[in-house]
């Protein structure tokens, strides 16, 4: 995977004109000055501040901020909106989703690597063409990333390039594995 964004629905809502990836959320306010807590997937975490302006998803509706400013503070990573300037204020932003549009994520160039908001939706098949159903979402572990394919029923299925998967085509939407369906 990249070392910046992973997760995301990564597919368009109603309205949207460009397919935007989600980077994490405001989990909370920190401080008296407006600034926010976030929760960041993006690795490593701190990146996330790198992103602006921040379309932040709340009640259906994206919200243009800009960050102007961010830090790592211990393992927490916080953040400073433009406009964003008492406690009140920060804690009407919790619980907004951090987007950004897809075209702002750097191109990746190494074979193999993949955001994961360009594989949730791929249709998951066997070498022999068994369908196993579609990647839902992904997580890391400590040894590696994890897939989690739906179909008759849910599939834990690591990711690992050319061990596991052995094709990923997103033009026709499909990632091929080296896995045995009855696992």
């Amino acid at each position: 995977m990249s070392d910046d964004a992973s997760t995301d629905n990564g597919r368009p809502t109603e309205g949207d004109e460009q397919r935007f990836v989600t980077l994490g959320r405001i989990s909370g306010a920190h401080g008296i000055q407006g600034w926010v807590r976030v929760h960041s997937d993006t690795a490593p975490r701190e990146n996330i501040v790198r992103y602006s302006p921040w379309h932040l998803l709340r009640d259906g509706r994206r919200e243009v901020w800009k960050v102007s400013a961010g830090r790592l503070q211990g393992k927490a990573v916080v953040a400073k909106l433009a406009g964003c300037n008492d406690r009140d204020a920060a804690e009407g932003l919790v619980g907004a989703e951090i987007t950004i549009p897809r075209t702002e994520l750097p191109r990746i160039t190494r074979p193999g690597e993949f955001y994961w908001a360009d594989l949730v939706g791929l249709a998951v098949r066997t070498l022999d063409g068994v369908e196993l159903g579609r990647i839902d979402q992904l997580f890391e572990t400590g040894s590696n990333d994890v897939m989690v394919v739906l179909g008759d029923r849910e599939r834990l299925v690591p990711y690992i390039w050319q061990q596991v998967v052995r094709e990923v085509d997103l033009e026709a939407g499909v990632m091929v594995v080296d896995w045995d369906p009855d696992f």
